[in-house]
């Protein structure tokens, strides 16, 4: 296939650049400790600098995939799939979650929010970042908040996210894994004082689960 068409269905969301693919337990927020098949899809341009996944921001690293072969392989392993990056909103969603519907699946995605929603989803983990901030629909549809603490004033920056997300949406703070044992204590006071929050852990990590 020449590049231009394969470039014309990636920007259709026919292809995708996949980074990598596997079947785990989900490690963090809602559905922690559960089983999943995980489809991390490259490219993002959020910047978190303590993204422990940036090589997943270049796409052009990244294969594109057809999307009924990865849509074909997560329907081997288990009924949930949770789709994340990168950001997976910086592509269009509708036809991968098209194909893994076809196959019966509950999708999740994992996002920042801050491109144009798209997709049929089950869940929306929406984890917003100061540096490209969710969009409306985002805030309106997400299933799950969590919000990344890597400093006091991200609390401030959890307020003002949960002020602005549905009201029937999941509230967590994590601790980001560099700082978890400096946040971690200040988590705890934070949501005891405030527990309409919850807790979240990459528990994975502590389990040493990929």
């Amino acid at each position: 296939m020449l590049k231009k068409e394969i470039q014309i269905q990636v920007e259709k969301g026919e292809m995708l650049p996949l980074m990598e693919e596997f079947y785990t337990i989900q490690g963090e927020g809602y559905h922690t400790g559960t089983a999943a098949y995980f489809i991390r899809v490259g490219g993002c341009d959020v910047g978190c600098h303590w993204c422990d996944v940036k090589e997943s921001w270049n796409a052009a690293l990244h294969p594109p995939t057809d999307i009924y072969t990865i849509a074909a392989n997560a329907a081997k392993y288990c009924k949930t799939i949770v789709v994340t990056g990168g950001e997976p909103l910086s592509w269009d969603m509708g036809p991968l979650t098209a194909r893994l519907k076809d196959h019966g699946l509950r999708v999740h995605i994992e996002t920042s929010g801050a491109y144009a929603l798209s997709g049929t989803w089950d869940w929306i983990c929406l984890s917003p970042k100061k540096t490209k901030l969710p969009t409306e629909e985002v805030y309106a549809h997400a299933h799950e908040l969590k919000v990344i603490i890597h400093n006091k004033h991200d609390f401030v920056f959890a307020e003002e996210q949960a002020a602005k997300v549905n009201g029937n949406a999941i509230l967590f703070l994590q601790p980001e894994w560099s700082k978890k044992e400096e946040m971690t204590p200040l988590i705890v006071d934070y949501v005891m004082n405030n527990p309409k929050w919850r807790v979240s852990l990459q528990t994975h990590k502590y389990l040493n689960i990929p």
